[in-house]
């Protein structure tokens, strides 16, 4: 069953004033516009603050429809989630403000999108609500941000040209942060004290991040030994040293689960993991190292409540970041290395051309939004799906043509 096509709105921003969610309102309404193509509102819980970012953004900004809506107010989240088709939400920490939404819209049969990356609180979401999403016909899509569509719909898109090429799925994949432009989001440092800080009390959480299949249904494991980098280590393949990607933790997990939803289309045993060119020579092992150990330091400062206070003293708070200068000349580039079981060898890359925590996710998550209310079939299943299992090749097409995104073939051999 999926929800009734008569509703008010095709899609609502939920937490509108949030930082990202003013990039992304500002790019849906320079995108779509007020009232044409698309029917679609803003919401949030503060109506005065709703109010200035339509004065702020300006011009079609005051035909936009509000909803006032909390995130804790279930009888709230009920009437928006009635309103409309699909949710894309801003509001984060989820771990601790998202679950009410999830619950509303898996309820009512909406579907929704998001750019957590919190690998906990995605797993309890399809613990408690996958079978009634399946019931309702809500589609549930987590981590429609530079984590992890770029790393998701990339290595989707590898596997896409290796069975065109090579007529076989590569079984290992590698993605390389090969450079990058940027800063973090507020919203994604607070995410990650926070996990830090339930891992240090919670020996099951400490396992269950280690395991790279943690979101896969029960049934979906591998032989094969996951590779999951620690320290700084020397990338024969592209001849540069490696540090470990902090998003990686979430993006692998992501593109396994994919590779799950896809009836293992990438194999049983398929392998992939993530990290960051530093470089070559002394310069780039030093490089390595100092970020090996930078992130160490972040971490185990975050656990601890007598340093916790100092990181969050100096790292951006939630609603906080980048000029819109700075979020412009941001950009990244991945490379992706892929090998079948013969030996045989594929590179793509993935780039964006905005800074990937800011101005390119409120793009991404915007797309992906828009695929939800218009790409995707009627007859789709509901469930807690991934961005390259569910909007696969029409995600693609909107991110290169509407959100500055390129997927390109490097070489093979």
């Amino acid at each position: 069953m999926t929800k009734s096509t008569q509703t008010t709105y095709d899609l609502v921003v939920f937490g509108a004033t949030s930082f990202v969610g003013q990039i992304l309102t500002r790019y849906l309404l320079e995108a779509y516009g007020v009232g044409k193509s698309v029917s679609w509102a803003i919401a949030g819980r503060s109506e005065s603050k709703l109010a200035t970012l339509k004065e702020d953004l300006g011009g079609d900004a005051a035909d936009l429809p509000v909803i006032i809506a909390d995130a804790a107010g279930e009888a709230d989240l009920q009437a928006m989630c009635d309103q409309t088709r699909v949710i894309i939400s801003t509001v984060g920490p989820y771990a601790l403000y998202g679950e009410p939404l999830v619950q509303a819209c898996v309820r009512t049969g909406t579907d929704y999108c998001d750019l957590t990356g919190e690998v906990q609180w995605i797993r309890k979401m399809v613990e408690r609500y996958e079978e009634e999403a399946k019931s309702s016909g809500a589609r549930i899509v987590h981590c429609c941000g530079f984590d992890s569509i770029p790393s998701d719909m990339g290595v989707w898109f590898l596997q896409q040209q290796a069975e065109q090429t090579f007529g076989a799925p590569c079984r290992d994949v590698r993605m390389r942060v090969k450079a990058a432009k940027g800063e973090f989001s507020g919203g994604t440092v607070a995410s990650m004290i926070n996990i830090a800080k339930e891992a240090a009390s919670d020996p099951k959480l400490r396992k269950e991040l280690a395991n790279p299949f943690s979101i896969c249904p029960p049934d979906h494991r591998s032989q094969a030994r996951q590779p999951s980098l620690k320290t700084a280590e020397y990338d024969e393949d592209f001849g540069v040293w490696l540090a470990p990607f902090v998003m990686g933790a979430i993006n692998t997990r992501v593109v396994h689960r994919s590779n799950a939803l896809q009836q293992a289309r990438y194999g049983k045993e398929f392998t992939y993991d993530e990290a960051m060119m530093t470089g070559r020579g002394i310069k780039g092992r030093l490089t390595a190292y100092g970020i090996t150990g930078g992130l160490g330091a972040f971490f185990t400062a975050s656990a601890l409540k007598p340093t916790r206070w100092l990181v969050e003293k100096f790292v951006p708070a939630p609603g906080e970041g980048p000029s819109p200068e700075a979020q412009e000349n941001g950009y990244f580039d991945l490379r992706f290395i892929g090998k079948t079981e013969d030996g045989r060898t594929l590179i793509t890359k993935v780039t964006g051309d905005r800074d990937p925590g800011y101005g390119s996710t409120g793009k991404m998550l915007g797309e992906a939004g828009m695929c939800l209310a218009f790409d995707v079939p009627a007859e789709q299943p509901g469930g807690f799906w991934t961005p390259a299992s569910l909007l696969d090749g029409k995600l693609m097409d909107r991110l290169t043509s509407k959100a500055g995104l390129a997927f390109e073939l490097v070489e093979t051999r």
